[in-house]
């Protein structure tokens, strides 16, 4: 399953590039897009396990740059 996702507050490329890098990391992530320009998270995880992933990746983001919010 591939979703989007409004970011909030994602304050410069660098900190995106960053955030995308560290997500890439989380197990059963098949793929991550984060893009500063259109403030937008792209996810791709297998199905049966998109609500766990994500849930892990909402937590990893708020630890990596608090002031950003993944809107779902």
């Amino acid at each position: 399953m591939r979703k989007s996702f409004k970011l909030d507050e994602i304050d410069c490329a660098n900190c995106a590039r960053k955030l995308q890098d560290e997500l890439a990391r989380v197990d059963g992530v098949d793929a991550v897009s984060v893009n500063f320009m259109t403030q937008k998270l792209t996810l791709s995880a297998a199905d049966d396990r998109f609500d766990d992933v994500l849930g892990r990746v909402v937590a990893l983001a708020a630890k990596i740059e608090p002031d950003c919010e993944i809107i779902r």
